[in-house]
Order: C-alpha cells, then structure tokens, then sequence
C-alpha cells in the first residue's frame, strides 16, 4: 500500500535514504521510496532534491555520481549570487530593510519571517553570517563589520528585480 506523506515527513524518507546508501538518479530514489510504501511524482522529488540542498557527486574510482546533502542548514557550496528562487521569495514578501553596523533588519507579511530566514540560511551567500527570524521580522547578520546597510540595500534591489553589485564590485547576493 502507498501513501502520501506530508512534505517534512517525506523529506525526513528521502534524506534517510540517501545518507544510507547510494542513490544515482532521481528514478532510483522514486523506487526506493516506493517500496517504502510512499508514492510521489518526478516533479515532487525535483523539489524535494532542491529543497534538501541535495547534489550528486561524483564518486571516486569508478563509483557513479550520487546524491548527497549537505551538514544540517549548510550549504555544499557556497552561493556567488542569488538563485531565482530566493530573488523570487524578496520580491513577495519582503517589505522593508534598514542596516546599521554589521546587520540588516527585514520586515514580512506576519508569519513569513522565518520561511524567509530558512531560503537565506540555505543559500549560503557569501556575505551573510546568519538569520534570526521572529513572525514578522528577521535579522541578517552580515560578515562585514559594517555591511548591514550595503547588505539592506542588495536585498531590497534584489526584491525589485534589481540584481545591482555594490560600490566595490561585488555581485549582489
């Protein structure tokens, strides 16, 4: 018998399979979750993999490239630049920024706040420390001593569809 699992519960499945055995294809983690019981669709599991941070490596001596996840909310690879799907998530629900000293506060809709830390936590922008997220609010703290401001700046830019660098060159985030 299948089922559906919610999204925590089948992320939870698919993390467990992978870290408990080689997992090549995305075909060979359906059948695997399938002869758990859980049906999900290709579409799903492409979410699921991207939701995960999981990304296939390749194996050494011959081995096929398989899945793997990165430590507990850390990035395999560090981000240069915003993926579409962050800037995505600025533009709806960022309201607000404002920078002082080495940190940025952001203001959401109720109850996005911490849905908004998690995306940029899971990036891995280079020049973000962390988050602390409340219902509504969310501090980022940035690794410049005094880039909350510039990082403010970005972010909000980066919500208008504006991936601008700063004054100094860099990508945005």
């Amino acid at each position: 018998m299948t089922s559906a699992l919610s999204r925590p519960a089948r992320h939870a499945r698919i993390a467990e399979l992978i870290t408990a055995q080689p997992v090549t294809s995305q075909a060979h983690l359906a059948r695997l979750l399938a002869e758990a019981g859980v049906d999900v669709t290709q579409a799903t599991l492409s979410r699921d993999l991207e939701e995960l941070g999981a990304v296939k490596m390749r194996g050494s001596d011959g081995v096929p490239a398989s899945y793997v996840l990165p430590p507990e909310n850390a990035p395999l690879r560090p981000a240069q630049s915003a993926p579409g799907r962050l800037t995505r998530m600025l533009g709806e629900l960022l309201t607000s920024a404002e920078g002082s000293a080495n940190l940025a506060v952001l203001r959401t809709p109720p109850g996005a706040a911490q849905f908004l830390a998690s995306a940029l936590d899971k990036v891995g922008l280079p020049d973000v420390l962390g988050t602390i997220a409340g219902d509504d609010t969310l501090l980022v703290v940035s690794r410049d001593p005094v880039g909350g401001a510039a990082l403010a700046d970005r972010l909000l830019a980066l919500a208008a569809g504006n991936p601008a660098s700063d004054p100094e060159g860099r990508p945005a985030p």
